[in-house]
């Protein structure tokens, strides 16, 4: 009895210390040294492939749950890093600092001389333009607005930060940030933009707002996002409402978006690559025929224009069409002068653009919404979905909202036009955007490249 007891007493204590995992090894001192050159080279590969897996899958994500959401997710997840971390670690410091005076040129150009100004920044992202506005001494209120609500917190931080370190006696514009879609949402809904003054019938339906409505908003800026809107004409709509009725008459829009020209090019120079280009006529980049300068819109079309079926599929023919068949036979063939690939890509080293699906030969984008490519930066965008805004047909539908254009330059002009400025020269220094001795750019081949891919504006409210 008292053998069986131990036993049991044993066999009990053994259940307890059993583990489900075999013994843990112990690793010997200097074993991750002696790992082969092929061990790590396996590593590296398996890792690459992981990143190309998440890649794709957020492709997929993108055409599953909608731009918008893509988008706003993609800016929430980019980490705030810091100033001092993007003047010296940063691999593309010279190209930030580049950007960032190409747009304090614009908002010195037309900032104009009058003070106590009202600003409505849409997109206004985590808030990095705030200090130029307060460079100015001319502003009195300050509106942000931005779909991403993880980067509105981190634009209303960046204000009380700045709050924070202004001394007693010295200026500081009110400001107040607000996450809003600003393309598919009206802006009058946002409280401090219903006090200032905003005009909901702005547009080509109204002709007394035409003659005398305006809000109360001096300008409206609209940096590096204004493509998104180009996802659909109703977006577009909804986007120059806004903008339009927040500005009183004389107000300026003013913004910096990708280069519809330096797209329509590639893409010509693609198609020539490949034997299917399409003589380029006169009016590119969404001008109409000789005998309307208007471009075409989707809703001058007689049917309900589908962005899907317009760019990715074939026409049916009239036989099936009449006989409400499918054209089956024809569903896979592409039209004459379609190339036959599903896309292509260009860039370099920090940046890149890529088409997912076919390109029009001759370069003209029509109609002027919903031409999708995807577009990466290093250490800024992760491949998001963006949209050609094809220039003429921006500016023609600009006037409809009474938005009349008074600029347009690529951003490399922009510097050849303004270097030399008394203000803009020496700030091009403090931002180390070229050599306080030399006066050469600090800014690499590479970066200037990135660059000449936007161009910047400014629109007058009339």
């Amino acid at each position: 009895m008292v053998d069986t007891a131990q036993g049991t007493k044993r066999a009990r204590s053994r259940s307890l210390s059993r583990s489900r995992s075999p013994p843990r090894q112990r690793k010997r001192p200097g074993a991750a040294a002696r790992m082969t050159v092929a061990e790590r080279e396996a590593i590296r590969k398996r890792q690459q492939e992981k990143e190309q897996e998440a890649q794709k899958k957020a492709q997929q994500e993108a055409a599953s749950r909608g731009v918008h959401d893509v988008v706003r997710q993609h800016y929430n997840m980019v980490p705030e890093r810091g100033r001092e971390w993007r003047q010296t670690d940063s691999k593309i410091k010279g190209l930030r600092s580049f950007n960032n005076w190409v747009k304090s040129s614009t908002i010195q150009k037309f900032i104009g001389e009058e003070r106590n100004l009202k600003v409505l920044d849409i997109g206004c992202g985590k808030g990095g333009d705030l200090q130029k506005w307060q460079s100015s001494r001319k502003v009195e209120l300050y509106v942000g607005a931005d779909p991403a609500d993880v980067s509105v917190n981190q634009a209303r931080d960046r204000y009380e930060q700045m709050r924070r370190r202004t001394r007693r006696g010295q200026f500081l514009f009110h400001a107040e940030f607000y996450t809003k879609d600003c393309f598919g949402e009206w802006l009058g809904d946002i409280p401090i933009i219903k006090e200032v003054g905003i005009d909901r019938g702005v547009g080509p339906d109204n002709a007394a707002s035409q003659r005398w409505g305006g809000g109360g908003f001096d300008i409206v800026t609209m940096m590096f996002c204004m493509h998104y809107a180009f996802e659909s004409e109703e977006k577009a709509r909804g986007m120059l409402r806004n903008v339009s009725g927040a500005l009183k008459k004389g107000g300026r829009f003013i913004g910096c978006i990708p280069n519809s020209d330096v797209l329509s090019a590639k893409v010509v120079e693609h198609h020539k690559a490949h034997g299917t280009s399409l003589p380029t006529p006169s009016n590119a980049n969404g001008a109409a025929d000789e005998d309307d300068d208007r471009p075409t819109f989707a809703s001058d079309d007689e049917d309900e224009w589908d962005p899907e079926k317009t760019l990715d599929s074939p026409k049916p023919k009239p036989d099936d069409a009449a006989n409400g068949e499918k054209a089956e036979a024809s569903k896979d063939a592409p039209e004459e002068g379609e190339a036959e690939d599903e896309g292509f890509e260009w860039g370099n080293s920090i940046y890149r653009v890529k088409f997912p699906g076919k390109t029009p030969p001759d370069g003209v984008f029509r109609p002027p919404f919903g031409w999708k490519y995807f577009y990466f930066l290093e250490e800024a965008v992760e491949e998001v979905p963006e949209y050609v805004v094809p220039w003429e047909a921006f500016r023609a539908l600009a006037e409809d909202y009474n938005l009349e254009l008074q600029y347009r330059k690529p951003f490399r002009e922009v510097w050849d036009e303004q270097k030399d400025d008394p203000e803009l020269g020496p700030l091009s220094e403090r931002m180390g955007v070229r050599d306080r001795a030399t006066g050469q750019l600090k800014t690499t081949e590479e970066e200037l490249e990135a660059a000449d891919f936007y161009h910047t504006f400014c629109f007058y409210k009339v």
